[in-house]
């Protein structure tokens, strides 16, 4: 088959880079693309991600059989619909099943609707509004833009001058949510659906905060570990029971349940796991941790959740630990600069694990970062320290101007147990 992917991050370079390995793909290609999916098929760099037309116009001069869209204002602005109805099998919602996304308020009101367990939250729709909430709740609160953000939308803060500047530059472009701070631990989980049925994959733990000891500002993932050590039998069950069963029969209700990727934002609270957000597509950086990881033929797979026929296409995992640490640009994720030649980076194929670029560009032989978050050093080994450890040591070989990433990525897992139910 010939396979699209809609996008040009570390995450679509992973999804590419399995998709090529597999003996059912006669061709990749990736629009846009990177410098390092250019090596794997053929980059479509006039083709604008976010231009479902333009995706469109691309499948129909290439002869695509599957798509698999990356970015979420793809999916949200209608791409997987344009797709499918000129025949294409996608991996992907249609713009209608993307409010899960694309609406904090409307993700919130399907789980209060089917009762699954989340934050406390209110819906503020002005400034008096918000100045009223912030003098009526003490302690830190979660303020949450509606719309897309690219992971960037929210502010964790006690400080009510900074919740005020936040939420009143958010209430710019629509609704703001106030939600209640919960501690405990945060895990990414992802269900593949194919329009009927759902399977659950390995669940990650995924690094938002910028600084280390989770300091800092919020950032779209500065890393991933996958398996997560501590979440074991029990603690799976009890997700599936009260957050993932919930969402299936809610989505199926709703006629919301469609054909690809839905993420589950989770924190494990002392009380119980409590859903944070949904998104609608494979995360990043979790994808890059997850792929590697994966046994099944990624083609095989995507292409039966795509034709709703999941059940023919039995999940297979290597008995792994992967973890991914991002480099960022200098002064990421406020104002940085992109364009940066690249000094050197590891050989792809390095058997420690791979380097995943992000919107990189190639001119002659030299490699330009084009992006906040540049590149994806994902360690694979046989537990957590192992594939650390070779995360790290990738990095090191990966030297642009001002790149710098966190040092902490799955360090506090290793004497981490998971709050227990009071």
């Amino acid at each position: 088959m010939r396979v699209l992917v809609v996008g040009s991050g570390a995450r679509e370079h992973a999804l590419a880079w399995k998709l090529a390995a597999s003996s059912r793909v006669e061709e990749v290609l990736v629009a846009p693309g990177n410098a390092a999916t250019a090596d794997l098929g053929r980059n479509l760099p006039r083709v604008s991600s976010s231009d479902p037309a333009c995706v469109r116009d691309a499948a129909r001069r290439h002869a695509v059989d599957l798509a698999v869209i990356g970015p979420e204002d793809a999916l949200a602005a209608g791409a997987a619909d344009l797709l499918r109805d000129d025949g294409v099998a996608v991996v992907g919602p249609s713009a209608h099943a993307a409010r899960l996304e694309s609406s904090k308020a409307f993700c919130k009101a399907f789980l209060l609707r089917h009762q699954i367990p989340a934050a406390h939250a209110s819906e503020v729709h002005d400034r008096a509004a918000l100045q009223r909430l912030l003098a009526d709740h003490a302690g830190p609160l979660v303020l949450k833009m509606d719309g897309l953000a690219q992971g960037k939308g929210v502010l964790e803060s006690d400080d009510r001058e900074a919740l005020l500047r936040f939420g009143t530059a958010a209430l710019a472009s629509g609704p703001v949510l106030a939600e209640q701070y919960l501690h405990g631990f945060e895990l990414s989980l992802f269900l593949l659906m194919d329009g009927n049925r759902a399977t659950m994959l390995p669940i990650c733990s995924d690094y938002k905060k910028a600084g280390d000891g989770n300091a800092g500002a919020n950032t779209g993932g500065m890393g991933a570990v996958c398996p997560v050590p501590w979440v074991d039998a029990a603690l799976a069950a009890t997700i599936d029971a009260q957050i993932v069963q919930p969402t299936i029969r809610g989505l199926r209700a709703e006629g919301l349940l469609y054909r690809g990727v839905l993420f589950i934002g989770i924190m494990v609270t002392e009380h119980g796991p409590r859903v944070l957000e949904f998104n609608v597509r494979f995360g990043d950086p979790e994808t890059q941790v997850l792929i590697p990881l994966l046994a099944t033929d990624l083609a095989e797979l995507l292409w039966a959740a795509a034709n709703g026929n999941l059940a023919q296409a039995p999940l297979r995992w290597h008995d792994q630990t992967a973890v991914t640490v991002v480099a960022a640009a200098d002064g990421y994720p406020a104002g940085y600069r992109s364009g940066l030649r690249v000094a050197s980076l590891p050989p792809s194929g390095d058997p420690r694990g791979e380097v995943f670029h992000a919107s990189t560009k190639r001119t002659g032989d030299h490699v330009y970062t084009g992006g906040g978050r540049c590149f994806s050093a994902t360690g694979l080994g046989s537990d957590l320290a192992s594939a650390r450890t070779n995360a790290y040591a990738l990095l090191e070989q990966v030297r642009f101007p001002g790149g710098w990433w966190r040092t902490d990525i799955g360090a506090h897992l290793f004497n981490a147990a998971p709050p227990r139910n009071s």
